[in-house]
This record gives C-alpha cells, structure tokens and sequence, in this order.
C-alpha cells in the first residue's frame, strides 16, 4: 500500500512536469486536475511553458514512467477511438527501447533458470532463490559454474553485450554447444514485480477516471483489461513461443516467410531460446537493392504474406516494425518477436473480407447488410443511410489516384461510422486496422508507387470466389449447425 502511494507520487511528479494534463488537447476537467498535481509537485510548470511539442512530452513522460507505461502507450496507439487521432499518431512513435541490464545478470537469471535444483533445462525456477545462492551450491558440488560455461549454460559461447534491448526484455546471440547460433530473449530482473505493481495502478486511476460521466464511455477499465490480456503474452515467453510455432504451422506451405525454430527444451517463462537468422532490415531498400534483390517484389510478397495471416488464418503477427521483419539474401522475409499477436474470429474475417469486396465493387449496401449480420450494428440500423454514410467517406477516396489509397484509413473511416451508429468496435477489428496502416507504410517505403488496392483486388477476389459462392455457404452452414449439436450433445 505504502510502495503504491510513493509510485503514484513519482507519477503525478512526471506527469506534471512534462505539462501532459495542463495542454489544452486535454479535457477540461483533466486540466482542472493537471493544475492541481502541478500546484502541489511542478509549480513552475504553471508560470513556464514547456517549448517542447506536447507529442515530445507525451512520449517523454510515459518514457520516465517506465516499461510498463510504455507498452500501455503502445496499446492506446491503436486507440484512436479512445484518445483521439492526434494523440494515436504521437504514441505510434513511442519506441520500445532502454538501456540494456548487464551481461553478467543475463547470465545469472539463464543460471538460476536452468540450473535450478533438477538442472534441467525445463525446471520452474523457484520465485525467490537467489541465482548466487545456485552459483554456490553448484561450487559445492564441485562444479564451478563461473569457470566451466558447459555446465553453467548450455552455450559454447553467449554475447554479453545484447543485440536488442526494449522495455520488457532483450536479446542475446550465443552459441549452443552442438554448433548452431541461437537467439536468447530474457525478460528484465523484477519485470513481474514491477508490472503487478503498476497493473494495479492502472486499474485504479481507471476507476476514477470511470466517475466522470464524460470519460465513463471511453471504458477505460476495459482498456486496462485489454492491456492486461495482451501483457500476458509478453512476460510469459512460452506463450510467445507457442504464437511463434502456431504461426510457422499456418504458413508452412508459404515458400517465401521464414519463421525461425523454437528451442522448447531452452525455452520457460522467463527465456526464449530460437534459431539465429541472418537478414537484412525490410526498411533497408539501399542495401536490398545492393544484394540484387528487387524491393517492389518483396513489397508485394509482405502484403500477400499479411492478408494470408489476417485472411486465410485469422492468426496475424501485429507488431510489423522494423525490427522484427528482416529479408534473408534469397529475398524471403523474417518474422520476428511475436509477443503482440491478432486473432480474428471467422465471422470477423468473413466481414472484414466482404466489406472490402463491397468497397471494390463501391456497393455500398452490400456493406450494410454484411455489418448487420455480422452483428456490428443494431438490429434497428437504418441500412440506406449506413450506406450512405459509407458513400460520404469513400466515394473522395475511390476517386483518389489508387496508389495514394489507404486500406486501413479506410478501415478506419468504416469504423468511425460504425460508432457513430451506436455499435462498440471489437479491439481486435482496431489491431487489425493499426497493422494494416503498418503494413502499407512498409509497403510504400519499399516501392514508393506501391499500389495496395491493386495487391489486394486479385486477393479479395479469390477469396470472395472461394467463400461468398453459395457452395461455400452451405458448407458454413452445415458446420454450425454439427458445431451446434455437438454442444447440445
């Protein structure tokens, strides 16, 4: 209770130095409180105004705050719904980077969790031994793990200066003992600690936001809940494992994704253990171009790859920065980091997929009677004036040249239109819009005359062919209702 005062405290402190809640973006009653915080913890905050733009001190504050706050950024990034565009666009520059923890407590946490008490690679560690406590006792059984690396480690050799370091974990090359280069993701010292800490922050400042009528509807313990949900992927790196070996299985047949091996038997809760692959940033079009790879090429393959995930799987990598997607000298690009995943549900996908035929096809009504039975709107929606709606916003946009079309503005737009006739859009349809703006921005940098209507009509087509053809409804119809008896069986 007494920790949870002073870390609210050093909130409060951040915040009202860095001006976040005084700025006139803020809501009038968040700014009656800002003056308050600052009042009592940054003074001079109300007599200086900050120089910086309020995007620089959103991004700075949350950065000060901590890996927690960070990732909560990250997650309201997708939130425009909630925060508003202009703030959305702020925390999507919000990068997922810290200071690096030493080598040698890598090596320490990689000992006390392979090492503990069976020493076998997929023993529990227990939650307060000391990796020192295990050094010594591994000493007194005439081991010295300090001196002998085979016994400590499983690796011949381990980088102890990491190659990636963000909020919640980094990452280490090394090698196993059998010859093959691996990379070793580990989560930071006390990240559970801290996060159990500040997730129960969260949910308090959220239920006092919930007393205003004004921020009530913006739901934010829903919000936490969100967050919550997806952290529970990123600090359990089995979880990640298990989203990386689903997602290899789904594209096994797709000759130009390479996802890398897991290694289970070095993998836990807290440690990731995965094949080293070698590649080129996505972002790099110089250097791909150098290895005589043609960019528009893999522009197109990184787009079909997406709408196979999204589409055809409904399983889809969501956290495409450059970073994580790497291109190998044969022009096959690597996933990596698989902590933020989206799930869409067949009915979601069938939706989403027919709506984006409807806008081919610039019929309109189609779109209205797909949102209606998917459940995206009342059953009392005014369906001509939905279309409508849906022609006021996308008529300016088809009549665009096509290479300047945004699929996920467009989405975005689609949804806005949605709320505003009184229905809540699933988080999942927003993560979906969030990575498909991702995925058109690569795709753009990659071939600046990228058209992404163009890849996605022969795609859209195909798939409409294969799904919307009344073979293909009856074959969905037959499985509901058996899906329906088994669970009345």
């Amino acid at each position: 209770m007494i920790s949870n005062f002073f870390n609210l405290i050093r909130i409060f402190r951040i915040i009202s130095k860095k001006q976040i809640l005084i700025d006139l973006r803020s809501p009038k009653y968040f700014r009656f409180i800002g003056y308050i915080l600052a009042l009592f913890f940054a003074p001079v905050s109300l007599i200086k105004k900050s120089r910086e733009d309020y995007g620089k001190r959103l991004i700075d504050c949350l950065s000060d705050l901590g890996p927690i706050y960070i990732k909560f950024g990250q997650t309201l990034s997708t939130r425009a719904d909630l925060v508003g565009a202009e703030i959305a666009d702020y925390l999507r520059l919000l990068q997922d980077k810290l200071p690096p923890f030493d080598g040698g407590v890598a090596r320490k946490l990689i000992t006390k969790e392979f090492l503990c008490h069976s020493r076998t690679p997929l023993c529990h560690p227990c939650e307060n031994e000391d990796p020192e406590k295990t050094i010594l006792d591994s000493r007194l059984r005439g081991n010295d793990i300090r001196e002998s690396s085979h016994d400590a480690l499983p690796f011949s050799h381990f980088d102890d200066t990491p190659i990636a370091a963000a909020s919640i974990s980094q990452v280490h090359k090394a090698q196993l003992i059998t010859g093959e280069y691996v990379a070793v993701k580990i989560l930071r010292p006390d990240i559970h600690k801290k996060y159990n800490r500040d997730i129960k922050l969260l949910y308090f400042l959220a239920k006092i936001i919930s007393k205003f009528s004004k921020a009530k509807r913006l739901k934010p313990t829903k919000v936490v809940d969100k967050f919550h949900e997806t952290m529970k992927f990123e600090l359990d790196l089995r979880l990640e494992a298990a989203a990386s070996s689903e997602l290899m299985d789904n594209m096994r047949n797709d000759i130009n994704v390479i996802i890398p091996k897991i290694y289970w038997d070095l993998t836990s809760e807290n440690i990731l253990t995965t094949e080293w692959l070698d590649g080129t940033s996505i972002y790099d079009t110089l250097l791909l171009k150098e290895m005589g790879l043609e960019p528009a090429k893999i522009s197109q393959d990184f787009a079909v790859m997406f709408f196979n995930q999204a589409y055809r799987d409904g399983f889809f990598h969501a956290d495409l920065h450059a970073g994580n997607i790497l291109v190998n000298k044969q022009g096959k690009i690597i996933l990596l980091d698989f902590g933020i995943m989206g799930r869409l549900k067949e009915k979601d996908r069938l939706a989403v997929a027919e709506s984006l035929f409807g806008f081919l096809k610039r019929d309109y009504k189609l779109v209205a009677k797909v949102h209606l039975r998917a459940g995206y709107l009342p059953s009392n929606t005014d369906l001509d004036l939905f279309a409508q709606s849906c022609r006021a916003v996308t008529e300016p946009i088809v009549g665009m040249p096509t290479k300047n079309i945004s699929i996920g503005k467009l989405l975005a737009h689609l949804f806005k239109i949605t709320e505003d006739f009184g229905m809540e859009v699933q988080p999942e349809l927003l993560l979906l819009q969030k990575t498909l703006i991702m995925v058109e921005g690569i795709g753009r940098q990659l071939d600046g005359n990228v058209n992404m209507w163009q890849l996605a009509e022969p795609w859209i087509k195909k798939w409409a062919v294969k799904n919307l053809s009344p073979e293909a409804k009856l074959l969905r119809l037959v499985k509901h209702y058996l899906d329906s008896l088994e669970d009345i069986i």
